[in-house]
């Protein structure tokens, strides 16, 4: 059936078929008057639709005349010999929240943003930018011009937090460390440059003596090998005061000595640094997953290994004691090093304390998965991302991780 309108200069028509039970409207209304066109400032007329109410539209449905929808989709085919079985009588089916992206977005546990991730840095007096070989992609940075673009491109990113690890000439180490705690030395000077560059970016230090000793431990070693504990703890108040007078706003010692967490609360404390956190490695394990970083700072021990002062790997209830010092001592933040492999402690220490815990994805977990990246034996973006998230799973609240910026460029959906 149709129907028109009568409008000056023009038809307007109507196909009511395309309604549900719209009735023809009077065929006498005229729905707008304009002047004829030969008239000054002539306005072309408006033409509409007039539709059928909300009211006609439900009286149509409740008569039973309802609206054409797409029909309800067939039951997907079944490959060929697939048994007909009986539905399992179970009521709960975890795989219906994970059917959809949507769905597993929306229950998603644990996610990822760039604001967990603290950069670890290569820094040395040189101006060039010097490609470490075990490490593909990672470089010493020079201190003046190659470690301030690194940080521009991090910062573009979201990641504002980094963590300085100098390579220091060998000149300048001695069997004490005196290095370590030079105003005008190598880490007090790039703090310095950061801060004025960038005020806001957060910069934690390494405090330890390895980068800095002629004999590559953590610690003094007495003449029978012996790691000197509070000795060394000493030097490394010193060297913690340094780096916080300097502007560092979190230290972070990695030496596994006894007491050194509240030592170096005291000397903070007492030169006003109240506000400078203190980054404990909590559970420090003496692992083989640190060689491509000794190579990159030129710091393996002269002799020996690091297991009297660094944890055994197959101690597990032993993190609650270090835990346990280090809280009662003041730490801020807790860390767990290596990362991947101790994803059982890093749950262990987030079960156990209210403080944050920090995993060190460390130098070995990064070069294994570009080894396997670059031999086509993994997806090397894919396999990063998911390491990063376990660890986040596990309990990590920040990552210290060289790959910081690749990830985080993922996560701005940048390609690598």
């Amino acid at each position: 059936m149709m129907a028109s309108s009568t409008i000056p200069n023009a038809s307007l028509t109507f196909n009511c078929q395309t309604y549900v039970d719209l009735k023809s409207p009077p065929t006498n209304i005229s729905y707008l008057s304009s002047s004829p066109l030969s008239a000054p400032n002539h306005r072309l007329p408006r033409l509409f639709t007039v539709r059928a109410s909300d009211s006609e539209f439900e009286a149509a449905v409740v008569a039973g005349k309802f609206p054409e929808a797409p029909p309800v989709p067939p039951t997907p085919a079944v490959p060929v010999g697939t048994p007909v079985v009986p539905s399992l009588p179970i009521q709960r089916r975890p795989r219906r929240n994970r059917r959809s992206a949507t769905f597993r977005s929306a229950f998603q546990e644990t996610n990822l943003s760039p604001a967990n991730f603290v950069y670890p840095l290569f820094i040395h007096e040189g101006e060039e930018d010097t490609p470490i070989g075990a490490m593909p992609g990672c470089y010493r940075l020079g201190w003046r011009h190659g470690l301030l673009q690194e940080v521009a491109k991090a910062r573009d990113v979201g990641v504002n937090s980094v963590v300085l690890f100098p390579k220091i000439p060998d000149a300048l180490k001695s069997p004490t460390g005196d290095e370590a705690y030079n105003d005008n030395g190598l880490v007090p000077r790039t703090i310095r440059l950061l801060k004025d560059k960038y005020p806001d970016l957060v910069i934690y230090t390494d405090v330890a003596l390895d980068p800095y000793s002629s004999d590559g431990h953590d610690g003094i070693v007495r003449e029978d090998g012996v790691i000197m504990n509070d000795e060394t703890v000493h030097q490394l108040c010193k060297q913690a005061v340094a780096q916080a007078r300097a502007g560092a706003d979190v230290v972070s010692p990695s030496d596994m000595m006894d007491g050194r967490v509240g030592a170096m609360r005291a000397a903070l404390d007492a030169e006003g640094f109240q506000h400078v956190s203190i980054m404990s490695y909590t559970a420090k394990y003496a692992s083989s997953y640190y060689g491509p970083f000794r190579e990159a700072l030129n710091s393996n021990p002269r002799f020996g290994d690091k297991k009297t002062y660094q944890m055994n790997p197959a101690n597990y209830r032993e993190a609650l004691t270090e835990m346990r010092e280090d809280e009662s001592e003041g730490a801020d933040i807790l860390l767990v090093k290596p990362g991947l492999p101790y994803l059982d402690i890093i749950r262990l220490l987030r079960d156990n304390s209210p403080l944050p815990i920090a995993a060190y994805q460390v130098s070995g977990e990064y070069s294994m998965i570009k080894a396997g990246g670059a031999l086509k034996m993994i997806d090397e973006e894919k396999v990063m991302m998911e390491s990063l998230l376990c660890l986040r799973r596990a309990g990590a609240d920040i990552i210290l991780t060289y790959f910081a910026l690749q990830a985080a460029k993922c996560l701005c959906g940048e390609k690598r």
